[in-house]
């Protein structure tokens, strides 16, 4: 009884801290959906107003009729749909080569891929606005998604998947004559699904945030993604707060929806991968 006991104090007090944890993790969240509904006084006000008087449609009608919700949308989506289709290809196809493939320098050119884990992305803005010039993209949406397409991280995260899946499966598809392609697209891809899903959701979350490359490659409006809308509501002297928590809270609903739909096999994916923990 006492080490029954023991142990459920102790689950008790694990329960607490990861209770009080996701509480301050979700704050942030819930502070913004009730300054959404705020008036403007009230999202300034000092002392800081938790919950609004009444609740307030003005964000939301103000970030309707500020921006071109449906073309920022639009942009948005395709770029997010480019690179996710372009570095779930790109990565998969790198990460096959590394985890089943012999070939000279491979150890060193992976750990190049792990070098530029390390290093920040804003190291390589320059030389890839460079690229995007001279390939004549600039102020396009292809140029939004094409860095996005190569990703160190997706390439190491598919080459753990494909490391845990059992050579038999090869030698026996070998034996039925399969070439190396049949076998990624047969029996590769299949097998790491849960992998796969979890770089789409991770890929898609920071392609539909990302605000410095997209801010960096377009100049017209047209071709602006959400997150740099929702940047030009922060005025210089002042800005109002509920229309950009409004905007925030729209722009959010979309990936909420992406996790909700994958969130299975996302955490499959992480677990099977080895960075668990």
């Amino acid at each position: 009884m006492g080490k029954t006991s023991s142990r459920g104090i102790r689950q008790l007090w694990l329960h607490i801290v990861l209770a009080t944890c996701s509480l301050f993790m979700v704050t942030p969240f819930i502070w913004q959906i009730l300054t959404a509904f705020k008036s403007v006084p009230e999202s300034r006000a000092v002392p800081p107003v938790i919950f609004p008087s009444e609740l307030h449609l003005e964000g939301f009608e103000h970030f309707f009729s500020a921006l071109p919700l449906g073309r920022l949308l639009t942009v948005s989506s395709l770029a997010l749909v480019l690179r996710v289709l372009g570095q779930v290809t790109v990565c998969s196809l790198a990460a096959y080569g590394f985890a089943r493939f012999r070939f000279p320098g491979r150890g060193l050119l992976f750990g190049l891929f792990l070098v530029m884990l390390m290093a920040p992305s804003q190291l390589f803005l320059i030389a890839q606005f460079t690229l995007v010039r001279d390939l004549h993209l600039l102020d396009t949406i292809p140029a939004i998604s094409l860095p996005g397409i190569f990703s160190a991280f997706g390439t190491f995260l598919l080459r753990q998947a494909f490391i845990s899946v059992p050579r038999e499966f090869e030698e026996a598809a070998r034996l039925d004559g399969a070439g190396a392609l049949r076998i990624f697209f047969t029996i590769m891809l299949p097998l790491t699904a849960p992998s796969l899903a979890a770089l789409t959701v991770l890929t898609a979350l920071y392609s539909w945030n990302d605000l410095l490359w997209p801010l960096v490659i377009t100049s017209s409006p047209e071709n602006m993604t959400l997150p740099v809308g929702l940047a030009t509501l922060q005025g210089q002297h002042g800005t109002d707060y509920p229309t950009l928590m409004a905007g925030s809270l729209l722009a959010s609903l979309p990936l909420i929806v992406i996790f909700v739909l994958l969130q299975k096999q996302f955490f499959e994916g992480i677990a099977s991968s080895g960075l668990k923990g």
